[in-house]
């Protein structure tokens, strides 16, 4: 039997790279899923890829009416939540705070906070018990990084929504947790090393591979790995805690 069979999961993010790998992921072990995401003409290429077992809602993560519209969409479209990976977020800028824009701040803290949170208001109520909720929070929510305050504060904000949605929820049965990848081989890190190193990207990159005692980023595909295992039933007495992926920097 496949580790999903009969379950449903709702993806926010769901355009980006480590949103549709898990969502890939999740149909080969046989979960339905519906994709969350702003960008709808990338939803619908997503989706028409992944065949019947997908459907998308576009939406906008940080306003209160499409974040109920979407949970109550997906419960209309297949009938239940079992899985919630509240997944949506953006990078910001590479600034010191000193010249950090205010609107970019409050941007970024809008998806990655507001967002993560109107997730948890709207979806747990749909979500049937037992199942289980994944947070995608990073290392900068464990740490820090000079130059990239924004995404950090956010991301350390997700780890307290975590851990308050995993007690509340704890009577029902569902499981909160949260991952906290280092540099994913994707679109944001692009952006992150260009921010970094203005047309040198490719020079950031190495270093920050350097950095990591693996040597590498990791691929979408293992960090969706990490969350199918959140998401199985192999995860049942896991709950509030934070799961960290990133090629051993958090050794050093």
């Amino acid at each position: 039997m496949k580790r999903l069979e009969n379950k449903v999961a709702l993806i926010t993010g769901g355009a980006g790279s480590i949103g549709q790998t898990t969502a890939k992921l999740f149909i080969e072990e046989g979960a339905k899923v519906v994709l969350v995401d702003l960008d709808e003409a990338a939803l619908k290429k997503v989706t028409s890829e992944l065949g019947d077992q997908a459907a998308y809602v576009a939406a906008n993560v940080t306003v209160a009416a499409d974040v109920e519209r979407y949970a109550k969409e997906a419960v209309k479209k297949f009938g239940k939540i079992d899985i919630f990976f509240n997944n949506a977020g953006i990078e910001g800028v590479v600034k010191p705070i000193t010249e950090f824009p205010e609107d970019i701040f409050d941007k970024v803290m809008a998806v990655n906070v507001k967002g993560v949170f109107l997730g948890c208001k709207y979806v747990l109520p749909e979500m049937k018990d037992g199942s289980s909720m994944i947070i995608t929070s990073s290392v900068a929510g464990l740490g820090a990084s000079p130059n990239f305050v924004a995404y950090t504060t956010s991301k350390h904000a997700t780890l307290g929504i975590m851990k308050t949605a995993a007690l509340e929820a704890a009577p029902r049965k569902i499981r909160v947790n949260s991952i906290h990848p280092s540099p994913v081989d994707n679109r944001m890190m692009r952006s992150i090393e260009e921010g970094y190193e203005p047309g040198k990207a490719a020079d950031m990159q190495k270093t920050f591979a350097a950095g990591i005692p693996l040597g590498r980023y990791a691929a979408p595909l293992e960090i969706a790995k990490l969350v199918l295992f959140l998401g199985s039933d192999d995860s049942q007495f896991i709950t509030g805690a934070q799961y960290v992926i990133d090629g051993g920097s958090s050794a050093k």
